[in-house]
């Protein structure tokens, strides 16, 4: 048992590096930061390249790494960041994530995508205590983790500036009332997290063995939880998430095996939140409106669209496309449809109800296996698995997040993101092996296995989910939903149980990620839950967010530009999704309301 809390204290000592940069830009920017993951992987594939491939020493390669990544996080704050951050929280982060995306694939094409081996720098097993072995690096990792955290916690308290971060953490309002300089505050504080990302990426790789460029995620992920998990804008708070989170993931996969660790990590999450909505040593929000959303449903109109567009893109979407469009074109159109289905549906969480889950990949997992099994097992048709598979999704989506909707702010986004990885972690667990053959549709006795069937039949799915999204926003059902992603407290004194109508929300919006779930299992034939990852959720965030975020429609034109028009590069996979990270900031940037929103 000594030996696996070791374990877990080693875990814990690089999520608590993590965290507490995750969480320094937090209480300084109120940015949830997705850049930061992306130091992870960069800085552990900077070390290898140093010390592997250069043969410097790792004494002079560890400073190297640690400015190299303060200066690229010193370049993003000021060319993305901080600009946008002015304009929407929500703006800000999307910019983090576009951001994160072309730093991991930038770095792919520098050090190719292949898992390195990390020089054995320091011994790994040198030391004993009882029958257990540890080594110099181990003893090395938690050192420097105390000496920083000893560091940062005497800057904060006695140096000048670390006294205006606080402040600016505290309130950044009054700070500049009281003349500090949060421009600078905000940018020293994006270099130190920046810096510690790196660290923590450098001591993962020393710890495991071997460094992947995309290997920051994971880790990213997990170190992001930690710091919710400590109380978002609290640095001890942050370590204290770290070495927690650690410790009961080194024990959950002692006992239960690596496949549990997610559903370990996420249950914990989930626990803390709902039991004190603010982390263990964070400060519950006071107010109830999701802040990276609820800010955002005013900033703007949706484009005034003649009624004569609606009958004339029906026809070229289900007429001309499908008679004059090659296969590898309707294949394409495939993914565009099924991918508009899914956000399309998720408009009423985040553009009417106010809450931007970040863990849809949950549903639409749901969705795409109870239609495989439906079909496989119980010789259902294609026909009446599918909308089966959009209600189970629905109701199981629901059941398991019936409990987050008292969580309020930022943290209940984060709570969504833990329900959507904790479904898939269950799926895995139930099901390790995936499902083959999973059976095309057919109509009578023909199978509609071709390209032009599966875009017929998608074409004629978003044309339902549109239609029901349109009812729904001009029924009275969807004024009450719009009034709590709105202003939630005029909501409540209106009589309107605002946490009914957001988890109604979200099982509606849980109800068509689950059919598009159904529509990618059966086109694919073959699932495994490798497919539904945390890049699919944000996918779906993004296309919602870039065709504007209210607007069903605005699926459409989101997914037509993240996934029809990326499409064209697909013949250099890592160029593709530099330029996707590119368009996602540039409309960020020049339309923050979306494509298909004005600003009022």
């Amino acid at each position: 048992m000594l030996d696996t809390l070791i374990a877990g204290l080693l875990r814990g000592n690089v999520y608590a590096l993590g965290a507490v940069g995750i969480s320094l830009v937090f209480g300084v920017m109120n940015v949830v930061n997705f850049a930061q993951f992306s130091f992870f992987g960069l800085g552990a594939m900077l070390a290898w390249f140093l010390v592997a491939e250069q043969g410097l020493p790792f004494w002079l390669a560890l400073p190297i790494v640690l400015l190299v990544c303060a200066g690229l996080g010193l370049l993003i704050n000021v060319a993305v960041v901080r600009p946008l951050a002015k304009f929407l929280p929500l703006a800000a982060m999307l910019s983090t994530y576009a951001v994160s995306q072309i730093l991991d694939n930038a770095s792919q094409i520098a050090f190719t995508a292949q898992f390195r081996v990390f020089p054995e720098v320091l011994p790994t097993s040198n030391l004993h205590l009882g029958t257990m072995a540890f080594g110099t690096s181990d003893v090395v990792m938690l050192g420097t983790t105390a000496v920083v955290m000893v560091v940062m916690s005497l800057f904060l308290k006695y140096g000048k500036v670390g006294q205006a971060i606080r402040a600016t953490a505290q309130d950044q309002e009054a700070a500049l009332q009281m003349g500090i300089p949060v421009g600078m505050v905000q940018h020293v504080s994006f270099v130190i997290a920046s810096a510690l990302g790196g660290l923590a990426g450098v001591f993962i790789a020393l710890y495991v063995g071997v460094a992947n460029p995309s290997s920051g995620l994971d880790i990213g992920l997990t170190a992001f939880v930690a710091a919710t998990l400590g109380g978002l804008g609290s640095l001890v708070g942050a370590v204290v998430g770290g070495f927690v989170l650690g410790i009961l993931e080194a024990f959950g996969i002692h006992f239960f095996g690596d496949t549990a660790r997610e559903i370990v990590v996420f249950v914990v999450l989930l626990a803390v939140l709902i039991v004190r909505p603010g982390g263990l040593l964070g400060k519950v929000p006071l107010l109830s409106a999701e802040p990276l959303t609820g800010t955002f449903l005013g900033k703007g109109r949706p484009l005034r669209i003649p009624r004569w567009v609606w009958p004339v893109a029906f026809v070229i979407g289900g007429v001309v496309l499908p008679l004059v469009a090659s296969p590898y074109v309707l294949v394409t159109g495939t993914q565009v449809l099924v991918y508009a289905v899914i956000a399309a549906g998720f408009t009423l969480t985040a553009g009417q109800a106010g809450v931007l889950a970040l863990g849809q990949a949950g549903p639409i997992a749901l969705g795409a296996y109870a239609s495989a099994l439906l079909t496989l097992q119980l010789h259902l048709s294609f026909w009446v698995a599918l909308p089966a598979a959009g209600l189970i999704a629905a109701v199981l989506a629901s059941i398991v997040s019936a409990p987050i909707w008292g969580v309020k702010g930022h943290y209940l986004a984060i709570a969504t993101l833990g329900v959507g990885a904790a479904i898939v972690a269950v799926v895995q667990l139930v099901l390790p092996q995936g499902i083959y053959g999973i059976p095309a549709p057919e109509l009578g006795a023909v199978s509609l296995a071709s390209p032009i069937g599966w875009y017929l039949i998608d074409f004629g799915v978003l044309v339902v989910t549109l239609l029901v999204m349109w009812r729904i926003r001009a029924s009275h059902l969807g004024r009450v939903i719009a009034s709590v992603g709105s202003d939630e407290v005029a909501a409540l004194a209106s009589g309107v149980r605002a946490r009914n109508y957001r988890a109604l929300a979200f099982a509606v919006s849980a109800f068509f990620a689950g059919v598009g779930g159904s529509l990618l299992a059966h086109q694919y034939t073959y699932i495994d839950t490798t497919i539904f990852t945390t890049l699919m959720s944000l996918l779906v965030v993004t296309i919602v967010i870039m065709g504007g975020v209210g607007l069903p429609y605005g699926a459409v034109v989101g997914s037509l530009v993240l996934i029809g028009a990326m499409e064209l590069l697909r013949f250099t996979p890592e160029l593709r999704i530099i330029v996707y990270g590119l368009v996602l900031i540039l409309v960020v940037r020049f339309r923050p309301g979306g494509i298909l929103v004005r600003n009022a």
